[in-house]
């Protein structure tokens, strides 16, 4: 790697060590559907048997650990479409820490519903994951809370990038890795410690059309956010990654250790969701 970022691969490898007895150990299985298709061994990370059903909650322990004792007791505040948002409230809880989250308006029910059977206080406010965001910044100030982010934060991007970790450990022989961008906490996480095992990896990104987001920074020079987004925006079945303004220390990694960013249509990951389900 020709450039030194906030996060290390001895940050991931502790993160891993926290985790221990934390999260789970998912397996890595090949689809052999997807190998046909592919005319390659396909891997899959089942990610989604974790406790809540996604790899956020990995950083979000690894972050929470670190909370200092006042921070502990004033109590924590997020922003998330939904995955992001149960991790924070299922370990929160776990630590006795008071969690606050702050979902955009249209966030799904079951997603609502999940986040606040961990006791965590919900507020649906914005249409948008960026717009959320800016409620999350004004009580975070108000209230004293301390802000966990979805994925500009290297203690949340150490805990995801464990997934590579896991991955290599199970077939050390994996010479490419593919792995969604919303705001690019996971694919940085999983670049640094990839690359570090092997640098010769090559790490896929991909991007809902609608919401191009890191791709247009990368490639055009554009800012993100509300002046400087050009996707087509609106809604996505890929709500989680509809992130219209990238990390500033994700986007750093993905433009150093990521080979390319794709973009996928509605309707091509609609297909994807159902072969996966059959």
């Amino acid at each position: 790697m020709s450039e030194t970022f906030e996060i290390t691969p001895d940050d991931i490898r502790a993160a891993a060590e926290r985790l221990k007895g934390v999260t789970q150990v998912t397996p890595l299985l090949i689809s052999e559907v997807l190998s046909d298709i592919c005319g390659c061994e396909i891997l899959l990370k089942f990610e989604n048997l974790q406790y809540t059903a996604s790899f956020k909650e990995r950083g979000a322990y690894n972050r929470l650990l670190a909370l200092s004792d006042d921070e502990k007791k004033r109590g924590v505040i997020a922003m998330s479409a939904g995955n992001h948002a149960q991790g924070v409230a299922y370990h929160a809880r776990r630590l006795g820490i008071p969690a606050t989250i702050v979902m955009p308006a249209a966030t799904p029910f079951s997603k609502v519903n999940q986040t606040r059977a961990h006791k965590a206080k919900v507020v649906l406010e914005g249409e948008t994951v960026d717009e959320a965001a800016a409620v999350a910044r004004r009580l975070c100030e108000e209230q004293h809370l301390t802000f966990i982010h979805p994925y500009d934060d290297p203690l949340i991007i150490a805990g995801q990038g464990t997934v590579a970790l896991e991955m290599l450990a199970a077939r050390p022989d994996i010479d490419t890795i593919v792995a969604p961008i919303g705001g690019g906490g996971l694919i940085s996480g999983i670049a640094i410690a990839a690359k570090d095992a092997n640098p010769d990896i090559e790490i896929f990104g991909v991007e809902a059309a609608n919401y191009p987001s890191m791709k247009n920074l990368l490639e055009n020079g554009e800012t993100g956010g509300e002046s400087g987004f050009t996707g087509k925006g609106g809604s996505t079945i890929a709500d989680g990654i509809a992130v219209k303004t990238p990390g500033k220390i994700t986007r750093r990694i993905v433009d150093e250790l990521v080979t390319e960013i794709l973009l996928v249509e509605e309707v091509e990951i609609e297909r994807a969701v159902g072969l996966l389900l059959e």
